[in-house]
């Protein structure tokens, strides 16, 4: 079995436990969606789906956002960790949407990461969940996990982006990577995988290490 046909497989096999491929990330619109990933960063989904309501409550609009006070917008995203930062990164990205590109979230990496706070990671789950286009979302676990597969190699990002998508079907590729967070959170646990119960332990390197 070469590797792609492997990651083919193991593909099928979390279609079939995770028939449900979506984003954690709770949003209404692409702006949205776009700050939660920003607000994500060193932070559980699960915190961010409490702060963004309590944000986009005070701030309705993308235009409302890019005329706030960073101070204020600082205090309402702090449980999300570097609030400042995060705060100044939301504000910064709003008016330069409306500027540069006219309310609309762009749909090329290039412009995708020319947002303050925007890399890789939030310009493919961008492109893949709002665009439909083919994308490869290089979160921890989608690097733990294709690690512990054979699926791919390295700790970096951007080297594990390039080598899945040297062997993913780009139709199927967003939607692996969603499958995979529900995976890790399920199954395959940084600290604890319980490895006899998953659904791609024969197709899994670590997994045929389990003794049978």
């Amino acid at each position: 079995m070469t590797k792609k046909q492997r990651a083919a497989a193991i593909v099928r096999a979390l279609e079939i436990e995770y028939p449900e491929a979506i984003c954690s990330l709770e949003h209404v619109e692409p702006y949205r969606l776009l700050i939660a990933v920003r607000l994500a960063a060193q932070c559980t989904d699960a915190r961010v789906n409490k702060v963004t309501p309590i944000l986009f409550g005070k701030y309705p609009t993308l235009e409302a956002l890019a005329g706030a006070d960073v101070a204020d917008v600082t205090e309402i995203v702090r449980p999300c960790g570097l609030g400042n930062t995060k705060a100044r990164d939301i504000v910064e990205m709003c008016a330069l949407l409306i500027t540069r590109h006219g309310g609309v979230v762009p749909d090329e990496m290039e412009e995708l990461l020319k947002l303050p706070g925007v890399g890789r990671k939030t310009a493919n789950l961008i492109l893949g969940d709002v665009y439909g286009k083919p994308s490869v979302v290089c979160d921890t676990h989608c690097i733990r996990i294709t690690n512990l597969m054979g699926l791919s190699t390295s700790k970096n990002a951007l080297i594990v982006e390039r080598q899945l998508r040297e062997i993913l079907e780009p139709e199927k590729s967003n939607d692996f990577c969603h499958r995979l967070v529900l995976h890790g959170r399920a199954v395959c646990k940084a600290r604890n995988p319980d490895c006899p119960v998953c659904c791609a332990k024969d197709l899994c390197d670590a997994g045929k290490k389990i003794e049978r």
